[in-house]
């Protein structure tokens, strides 16, 4: 594996185009729909400004900080930002317990993360989950980035038509340039053409991140803590690892397991819920639309530069991020997904092992269920796996992972 420094002076040659537009769509995304969650929970806890921004910085900040650092240490496009089923849970915990206390949850999940990785029994059980049962949970958790889209031609026609049939073409016509890209260009002339940027009064202000100490509340502790951290592992960590997979990656489980407990525990000193290995943000950043395999980390550069500049200047973005029509950011979510989704269903349904267990793990996760506070992705697994120790048994094949492969994955923890 090269150093970091030798990757990041190899990253000039694979910062073009399809990098640089994937990274600025994951950031898109990652700085509108999920923030809003964000100052909504923060508004309806009654949490002041200084501290709906210190959260922010927190998340946004150290989840770019995350981010890079993955990309340039192992050469994957892993991107770092929070859980957003994470946000609305500590939202709902807002109402019952102080920002102290809940801040005091936030540590207690990132410690128990940081313990679950250093351990390297994350990487042993995703190295023994069946691979089809994984691509199917990939496609349940995310198809509702491809059905958003089209729901949303309901509502607005003619950006959305207009994006997509954008997408379309360019693919087609000129595919040396980012569809992606063009698409959501061509979204935002649309949306300003109808009118649907809603600019409304601008915060020119800055807030400093505010420093606190977390107070430990069992309560808290169990009824969010201990949720967030299967929610950081079982749903981002998860759903990146099989991204990663799909696209030919090899990732470093247990590392980004390891980080992402690192992102927790100094995110709650801040307010901020946990920064962790995100999901959906892979998925953009390690799709074919990034370009080249061995490049696409390079995005994952340009998103974490845009979190980390979000997360500093919280106070005054939010106004921009107010400002894009929701249908759009839709739209071009569903768009870089396409990719992803349709080599995950190659991939779980493609070959003959697994195949019930795989449709329970797609079902499962297409119905966003969500069991003592813990989302759907992560009963996916549960109960695909357990579908196939009862009907397809004769498919696990224990013991195909040898000791040289668990050393590597334990080795990748350092770091």
């Amino acid at each position: 594996m090269k150093s970091i420094s030798d990757n990041l002076r190899n990253t000039p040659k694979y910062l073009n185009g399809k990098t640089f537009s994937t990274g600025v769509l994951a950031a898109i995304f990652g700085c509108t729909g999920p923030a809003l969650i964000i100052i909504g929970g923060a508004r309806d806890a009654g949490l002041t400004t200084e501290q709906m921004i210190s959260w922010l910085f927190a998340v946004y900040f150290f989840g770019g900080l995350i981010g890079i650092y993955m990309a340039l240490k192992y050469k994957q496009p892993i991107v770092g930002a929070y859980s957003i089923p994470g946000a609305v849970l500590v939202a709902a915990g807002l109402q019952s317990y102080s920002l102290n206390e809940i801040s005091g949850a936030y540590l207690a999940a990132g410690i128990i993360v940081l313990i679950l990785g250093l351990s390297g029994l994350i990487g042993k059980i995703m190295n023994w989950l069946p691979v089809p049962i994984v691509m199917a949970m990939i496609v349940g958790a995310m198809i509702k980035f491809g059905t958003d889209m089209i729901i949303s031609i309901q509502g607005a026609p003619l950006i959305v038509g207009g994006a997509i049939i954008a997408y379309l073409l360019s693919s087609r016509l000129i595919p040396k340039l980012p569809p992606i890209l063009i698409a959501f260009i061509v979204g935002c002339i649309l949306a300003a053409f109808t009118g649907q940027f809603q600019m409304g009064e601008m915060q020119t202000s800055l807030a400093l991140p505010q420093i606190l100490m977390p107070v430990f509340n069992i309560e808290a502790i169990m009824s969010v803590g201990i949720p967030l951290a299967l929610l950081v592992i079982g749903a981002e960590n998860a759903q990146s690892i099989g991204v990663l997979m799909a696209e030919g990656y090899k990732p470093p489980i247990n590392a980004m397991t390891v980080i992402s407990g690192i992102g927790g525990i100094v995110t709650s000193f801040f307010g901020g819920h946990n920064a962790n290995i995100a999901g959906p943000m892979t998925a953009i950043c390690a799709s074919e639309e990034s370009g080249d395999k061995e490049g696409r980390y390079a995005s994952v550069l340009i998103n974490g530069i845009l979190f980390g500049a979000f997360g500093l200047v919280a106070g005054v973005a939010v106004s921009f991020v107010v400002a894009l029509p929701s249908v759009l950011v839709a739209t071009v979510a569903g768009l870089a997904m396409v990719g992803v989704l349709v080599t995950s269903l190659q991939t779980a349904f493609t070959g003959k092992k697994f195949q019930i267990g795989a449709f329970f793990s797609l079902i499962i996760a297409m119905s966003g269920i969500s069991f003592f506070g813990v989302s759907s992705p992560f009963w996916a697994l549960i109960g695909g796996v357990l579908v196939s120790l009862i009907l397809e048994s004769k498919d696990f094949n224990v013991g195909t992972k040898n000791d040289e492969d668990d050393q590597e994955e334990l080795s990748q923890v350092s770091i």
